[in-house]
């Protein structure tokens, strides 16, 4: 019997919950800073440059800035080094999320109540990097992070499966959405336990072992195919 959702698909779920994760670390363990909402930073950046909050503008700001250097870094290696393989993005997410585990401890210690910004830029990066796993045609086919756009596809799912579709035209978004979901539950708990520059390198472990986990999906799926 046929699954009814591919490989690709039960993977994003992953991916999902690892950048939901990721996100609710970030968000709960600095001042408020977004690392997967790029939408609520961009409004952050023109309302704050407007009510005179220019430090939390230009940090929104500059988030978007290395969101998108992300994308570009990981799309330039995925198109010179790494061809079809979705853990390349997740290789570079790990890489950079260890970057900023490193550059929190020296800078404010093992115990330090918060993230500070600069390995929130690192962040930035990597969930930049993530949102490059899925690609076809040279595009982005499944956006991670991207709530809203998740949330869209699937309410015209609802409406095709209402007009005489199936569930399968709204169910994969939501799946994804849950997953984003509950990877955001398990940052926000995580949260609760450990202190910031910990929950980093928890993050960071995390990464690395859906990054694994990416590389036998893939390969395995190469092996079958091939």
């Amino acid at each position: 019997m046929r699954p009814l959702f591919d490989s690709h698909a039960r993977l994003s779920w992953v991916l999902a919950a690892l950048a939901g994760l990721v996100g609710a670390a970030a968000l709960t363990n600095t001042a408020g800073y977004f690392v997967t909402f790029m939408t609520g930073n961009t409004e952050r950046a023109a309302v704050g440059f407007l009510r005179d909050e220019t430090t939390m503008a230009a940090a929104a700001l500059l988030l978007i800035v290395i969101f998108v250097a992300g994308v570009v870094i990981a799309s330039l290696c995925r198109r010179h080094l790494w061809r079809d393989h979705p853990h390349g993005a997740t290789v570079l997410t790990t890489v950079a999320l260890a970057g900023a585990s490193v550059v929190d401890v020296v800078m404010a210690g093992w115990s330090a109540p918060q993230v500070q910004f600069v390995p929130i830029l690192f962040i930035s990066f990597a969930m930049g990097a993530l949102n490059t796993s899925f690609v076809k045609n040279g595009e982005v086919s499944i956006p991670l992070s991207y709530v809203t756009g998740t949330l869209v596809k699937m309410g015209q799912g609802i409406e095709r499966h209402v007009s005489g579709g199936s569930a399968r035209d709204w169910l994969e978004y939501f799946l994804l959405y849950a997953a984003f979901i509950s990877g955001a539950v398990l940052g926000g708990v995580m949260s609760l336990a450990i202190t910031g520059p910990q929950i980093l390198i928890a993050a960071t472990i995390v990464c690395a072992v859906t990054t694994l986990y990416t590389y036998r999906r893939t390969e395995e799926n190469s092996t079958i195919l091939g």
